[in-house]
């Protein structure tokens, strides 16, 4: 959501919004001005000294004088330099004052619908990110069928096949083939159990609202195959649905530092500043890594941008590979 306008004096000075629009009341009081008062003067002023041969005859002696009134016109020899001005201000007013307008109406534009421009670009970048979130939650979705179908499916189907051939063993073979038979489907319902379990874990895990974030970062690290530190500092908590984001985005980095990077070892620091929570994770393995469409970066990308958060990789060609973000997580 667009951030709320600043009620106090200096919050508000620092505000780009309201520096646009104290430019806006200088340059409206100065050139604002001078060319309102330019689209009037001209055009009256043209015809008031183009007309002037037509009235000035009637005026009371000593008052005829042009637009400027640096002169009193007291006999016709004077007329003609009163109708030259009146063509100068003709010609101001057709050459000068539709630029003048013009310009005048491109910095209004510039300068107090910029709001509006930066509103249509925000709605763009919610209407893209909303997009994203969608397509990273059906890949989400589509993950987890994978796991029920190919793991914990398969093995309640076996545990259902051995009970079967356990009972059936129990009337024609004896206790003993039978008792075997119970043993394995036992082992393949604690195995579809734990796959269960896993699945679920990677839902919402658990530690987060058990120990927290830096918990659930500790723990991460320390199950890491590539030897891990990690530098926690985030004294509150955020919202569940923030923490979710940046412990799966640490989860991903870590994944793919122990599966691509070759890497020695891997450093993790999680900091919360004001309203924003950050993560960076880098290790020192062969870089190279890159965002494509599909893999676990660009979902990570995906999800941060989704909660309005940001997201980078730096991997250069023998690295570092540096993983980095910020979600927004409330005053």
């Amino acid at each position: 959501m667009p951030p709320a306008r600043p009620e106090r004096l200096r919050p508000a000075l620092r505000d780009p919004a309201t520096r646009r629009e104290l430019v806006w009341l200088l340059r409206h009081a100065t050139g604002g001005f001078g060319v309102g008062f330019l689209a009037v003067l001209a055009p009256f002023s043209a015809v008031r000294d183009l007309t002037f041969p037509l009235w000035w005859w009637a005026i009371p002696p000593g008052y005829a004088s042009p637009s400027l009134g640096f002169w009193v016109v007291r006999e016709w020899t004077g007329v003609p330099a009163v109708v030259a001005l009146g063509l100068a201000w003709a010609v101001v007013t057709v050459l000068l004052g539709p630029p003048a307008a013009r310009r005048q109406l491109r910095v209004n534009r510039r300068l107090l619908l910029a709001a509006e421009a930066d509103l249509a670009l925000r709605v763009a970048e919610l209407t893209r990110t909303r997009a994203a979130a969608l397509d990273a939650h059906a890949a989400e979705l589509r993950r987890i069928e994978r796991s029920l179908h190919d793991g914990a499916q398969n093995r309640l189907v076996a545990t259902t096949v051995l009970l079967g051939a356990a009972r059936r063993s129990l009337a024609t073979r004896g206790p003993d083939a039978a008792d075997r038979l119970l043993g394995q489907a036992q082992d393949a319902a604690e195995l579809a159990l734990g796959e269960l379990r896993a699945v679920v874990r990677s839902i919402l895990p658990p530690v987060l609202a058990d120990r927290g974030l830096a918990g659930a970062v500790h723990g991460l690290a320390a199950a890491s195959p590539v030897p891990c530190t990690t530098e926690v500092d985030v004294p509150e908590r955020s919202p569940a649905s923030v923490e979710a984001t940046v412990y799966y985005a640490v989860a991903e980095a870590l994944t793919n530092v122990a599966r691509h990077s070759g890497a020695t070892r891997v450093h993790v620091v999680v900091r919360r500043t004001g309203d924003r929570l950050r993560f960076r994770v880098e290790d020192d393995g062969v870089g190279g890594a890159a965002e494509r469409a599909g893999s676990g970066l660009a979902g990570m990308r995906g999800r941060m941008e989704a909660m309005d958060g940001t997201w980078g990789l730096t991997s250069p060609a023998g690295g570092p590979t540096v993983v980095e973000g910020e979600v927004p997580c409330g005053s």
